[in-house]
């Protein structure tokens, strides 16, 4: 099993940035091979949805609706995954939840299903 811990939300205003991270360990044992890291996010009222994943190898996805203005990046050797949100908007108000798996179908970005309280992000002026 993996602990996910998030950090870095807060309140911003439209037009502004977060850099949200998220460190991954075992809750017993050794962590299993991380090869692919991301993030999802829960707005008010939805459902669960993909915002970023990064392949160790491989390419890295986005949600259209982040493209241009979110950056995903890794630190391997610390497990860890970061999200710098630029150019927020309102409705870029959410719970942003990370995840770490080691196996998945080819071209499917469904998490693992293991999250964290993840981290509160909310816009507005």
């Amino acid at each position: 099993q993996v602990q996910l811990v998030e950090s870095g939300g807060g309140l911003v205003q439209p037009g502004g940035s977060l850099r949200l991270s998220c460190i991954a360990s075992a809750t017993s044992g050794t962590l299993f091979t991380i090869n692919r890291m991301g993030w999802y996010r829960q707005r008010p009222g939805g459902q669960r949805e993909l915002v970023a994943v990064q392949p160790t190898v491989g390419t890295t996805m986005y949600s259209d609706s982040v493209k241009g203005r979110f950056t995903i990046s890794r630190d391997n050797a610390k497990h860890a995954v970061y999200l710098q949100m630029n150019r927020l908007e309102p409705g870029g108000a959410a719970v942003y939840s990370c995840d770490a798996v080691e196996a998945w179908l080819r071209g499917s970005t469904a998490p693992g299903g293991c999250w964290g309280r993840g981290a509160q992000v909310a816009v507005s002026s």
